[in-house]
């Protein structure tokens, strides 16, 4: 029997990664918060939580087989990985999210020109000077541990590279961005010597088709309803569907059962419209997994 060695990232993604996995249908926990191997209800898959910066240089020297990191850390280390598929999750931190180059408010900078040999500080610190090399502004970029908004306020540094997803934290230490460095999604990588693997192949791409069917399902529900024939026009014209409702008859010969998926964000202004078309019985129920 094969064991699948795979590295789920700990900390931010960690929740939202365990949340996707059990919907995949995959039991998975910590006997403590201290802990760092995961139990999975899978005997072929071996978990193993890891920061999500350090994933790509553990995959790419074949200790891990695949994991799970944002982008940014796989252009951040220059790794040799094999990208398998983007894992993007609107609704939490699976979601797209930025590096962006932020200044103070009262600098009066608009543009990266304008940080011609100034300090720069960021976690990021390899795409952050590919980033300025593009543009040909020479710079000084060094790490930061954290707290970074901080150090431009106190005066250590002229303007930093941070991720950010809403904004609120830049603009409470009034900070502004003037450019996007690098966009970054959740991704599941994996070893490229692993790939030529058939048996591991097979177990990541079965993997990643139940992780992308949760994710798909997250936004989305099914309705089912019945409805007359003579309304059955009128019920579809109102029906935003997944590809095309699935219509079936039922005992009473005047009547049809009409079942879709929809995305659940326009199901409070749908239910209404159908209603008034003449579907009867409606009913919402939540997903697992879409697959396409």
């Amino acid at each position: 029997m094969g064991v699948l060695k795979l590295g789920m990232p700990k900390g931010s993604l960690q929740e939202s990664t365990f949340k996707m996995f059990r919907k995949a249908g995959f039991n998975v926990s910590l006997a403590s918060e201290r802990s760092y191997f995961p139990s999975i209800d899978d005997v072929e898959i071996e978990p193993i939580l890891l920061r999500a910066q350090e994933m790509s240089r553990y995959v790419q020297d074949g200790a891990l087989d695949c994991g799970i990191t944002g982008n940014d850390w796989v252009m951040e280390n220059a790794s040799d990985v094999s990208r398998i598929s983007d894992l993007v999750y609107a609704k939490q931190s699976l979601a797209k999210v930025r590096w962006v180059l932020a200044v103070p408010q009262s600098s009066g900078i608009t543009s990266p020109k304008q940080l011609k040999n100034k300090r720069i500080a960021t976690e990021l610190v390899n795409v952050t000077r590919g980033y300025f090399k593009k543009h040909r502004v020479p710079v000084d970029v060094e790490f930061s541990w954290g707290a970074t908004e901080v150090k431009v306020n106190a005066g250590l540094v002229d303007a930093i590279v941070e991720l950010t997803e809403t904004g609120r934290s830049l603009k409470a230490n009034k900070l502004v961005e003037i450019d996007t460095v690098c966009v970054s999604t959740t991704q599941f990588i994996a070893n490229k010597a692993v790939c030529k693997n058939p048996w591991k192949r097979g177990k990541m791409e079965q993997i990643v088709m139940l992780l992308q069917g949760a994710i798909a399902a997250e936004e989305k529900v099914g309705l089912k309803m019945n409805v007359k024939k003579g309304d059955l026009n009128k019920v579809i014209a109102s029906l935003p569907a997944l590809k095309k409702p699935t219509i079936s008859h039922l005992s009473d010969p005047g009547w049809l059962a009409v079942e879709t998926i929809i995305d659940e964000k326009v199901v409070k202004f749908l239910l209404p419209r159908l209603k008034n078309a003449g579907a009867t019985g409606i009913i919402e129920y939540p997903l697992n997994k879409v697959i396409y």
